[in-house]
C-alpha cells in the first residue's frame, strides 16, 4: 500500500435508512473513510428536524473509526437563482434548512448546485444566486464550526449556472463576506462541460485553468464519476469508475495530484446491482495505490 492510498480520503454517496448514524457502519463495511449523504428526501420541500441522539452517535461513530470529512447534498429542487420568486424564497428557505441540518450533523461540508437561470441573464443569474445564498446563511452563527458550503461546477446545460471555472469562482468570491464558502468539482461534469482531463496535455491545462480562476486550495471536495455521455457533451450522467468516457487513468492522476492531497473523493456512481459502491471505492482505492 502506498503512502498516497493511506492518506486519500476515498468514499461515496451512501443512503441514510435507518437513521443517520448507520451510514458511518455502511462507510466503514464498504472500506470507506468519507462519505456523502442527503440529508433529508432531495425531492422534497419538507424536511424533518435532526434528532440530536442521532447527531451524537453518528459523531461517536465517526470518531470510533476515522471517518470524514462528511459532505452532505442539497436538494436538488433548491434553485437559488430562479427567475421565479415563489421558487427562490421556497430555495432559500430550504438552504437554510440544510445549513442548519448539516451544522446540527457536524458534516464538514454542504454541496450545492448553484442553479438554472432560465430567464434571466447569465449576469443576473449570477447575482441572484449570490444574493439566495446570503439570504440563506444570514445570521447563522458559524463561529467554531468546520463548515463550508460548496459551490459544485455544473455540466453546462444551457441555462444552467457553474458550467464554466470562471462562474464557479465569481460566485464563491461575492460570498467570501458573508458565509464559509468553497468549491467540490465533479469529474463528469468538467469532462461533459468540455474542459479536458483525459490527455495528459488536456489535464494539465484544465488544472491550470482551475488554480487560475477557483484555486487549489479552494477545492474542498472532488465528485469522482465517469461518464456515459460523450466529451463536451453537457449531458451529466454519471457512469462507474473506469468504465465510462473518462476512463481510469485520469483518476489515477487526479488522486496522485499532490496539490489536491487535502481533498476528499467521493463517488456519485450508479447502483445498478449490489455491491457497487464498494466496487467503486476499491476501484478509486486502487487506482491511488498504483
Amino acid at each position: 500500500m502506498t503512502e498516497i492510498s493511506k492518506t486519500r480520503r476515498i468514499g461515496v454517496h451512501l443512503s441514510t435508512t435507518g437513521g443517520s448514524w448507520t451510514v458511518v457502519e455502511r462507510a466503514v463495511e464498504i472500506g470507506a473513510n468519507t462519505f456523502q449523504i442527503f440529508s433529508s428526501s432531495p425531492r422534497m420541500w419538507r424536511a424533518s428536524a435532526v434528532k440530536p441522539a442521532d447527531a451524537k452517535k453518528m459523531s461517536e461513530l465517526r470518531a470510533l473509526h476515522g471517518i470524514g470529512p462528511v459532505a452532505i447534498h442539497a436538494s436538488y429542487l433548491i434553485n437559488v437563482c430562479s427567475q421565479t420568486e415563489a421558487v427562490r424564497t421556497n430555495s432559500v428557505a430550504a438552504l437554510r434548512g440544510e445549513v442548519e441540518r448539516a451544522l446540527a450533523l457536524h458534516a464538514e461540508f454542504l454541496v450545492l448546485h448553484p442553479g438554472s437561470w432560465k430567464g434571466l441573464t447569465r449576469d443576473e443569474g449570477l447575482h441572484l444566486a449570490a444574493e439566495s445564498i446570503r439570504s440563506a446563511a444570514a445570521d447563522i452563527d458559524f463561529t467554531g464550526a468546520n463548515f463550508h458550503i460548496l459551490i459544485e461546477n455544473t455540466a453546462g446545460a444551457e441555462f444552467s449556472l457553474g458550467g464554466k471555472l470562471e462562474q464557479v469562482a465569481e460566485l464563491v468570491e461575492r460570498l467570501r463576506p458573508c458565509a464559509p464558502v468553497a468549491v467540490c468539482l465533479d469529474t463528469c461534469h468538467i469532462h461533459v462541460a468540455g474542459y479536458d482531463i483525459v490527455s495528459d496535455a488536456g489535464y494539465a491545462d484544465t488544472m491550470q485553468q482551475v488554480g487560475a480562476t477557483i484555486g487549489f486550495d479552494t477545492v474542498k471536495v472532488w465528485h469522482c464519476n465517469d461518464a456515459k455521455a460523450a466529451f463536451g457533451s453537457k449531458l451529466d450522467r454519471h457512469q462507474h469508475i473506469g468504465v465510462g468516457t473518462i476512463g481510469a487513468a485520469p483518476f489515477r492522476r487526479l488522486l496522485h495530484d499532490a496539490r489536491f492531497a487535502h481533498c476528499a473523493f467521493i463517488a456519485e456512481t450508479p447502483v445498478d446491482n449490489p455491491g457497487d459502491e464498494a466496487r467503486n471505492v476499491a476501484t478509486l482505492k486502487a487506482l491511488a495505490a498504483e
